[in-house]
């Protein structure tokens, strides 16, 4: 067995209509690794709060490794009046938190879903107009812990997602 280098790997890239809008995440390395993992999943677009770190932020930059030169993004300032656009465009919004009426992500069919927004909280307070959103997902989760980092969720639900929509 030989582990290889980048060059090495070639991955099939795709581009699925899903957009991640970032509910004010503050910290410079939530918004980089957001950019990283969302490209490595094919997002087509990442909204950025106006009060978030922006991509010329320094840390930002270092996290995501340039992927943000791949991805379009863009800022917003209203979330609500940003969440009602992309729904009349046609987009299903589902907010990745946990809530009483939450579905386990695997139970959830993302495939009947033309396009997709994934709503990120912030770290502190979540998604603050939770009663926007179409559904709520969450990951089963089996320690003492109760949440887990935003990125971190963003990346088992894009995981599942791609799975679910290349099958």
């Amino acid at each position: 067995m030989k582990q290889l280098a980048h060059n090495e790997i070639e991955n099939e890239q795709k581009k699925f209509p899903i957009t991640i809008v970032c509910d004010a995440i503050r910290t410079p390395e939530n918004i980089g690794m957001c950019f990283r993992i969302a490209e490595s999943f094919g997002v087509s677009k990442i909204y950025l709060h106006d009060s978030s770190p922006s991509i010329n932020n320094r840390i930002v930059k270092r996290t995501a490794r340039n992927t943000f030169h791949q991805i379009d993004s863009e800022s917003y300032s209203d979330f609500t009046e940003l969440v009602t656009t992309l729904k009349k465009e046609g987009n299903s919004i589902i907010g990745i938190e946990i809530t009483d009426q939450s579905i386990d992500i695997q139970d959830f069919d993302f495939k009947n879903q033309e396009k997709l927004v994934l709503l990120l909280g912030s770290e502190r307070h979540g998604i603050k107009a939770i009663d926007i959103v179409d559904a709520t997902i969450s990951i089963p989760m089996y320690g003492r812990n109760s949440s887990m980092n935003v990125v971190h969720s963003l990346a088992i639900t894009l995981y599942e997602i791609t799975n679910q929509l290349v099958k």
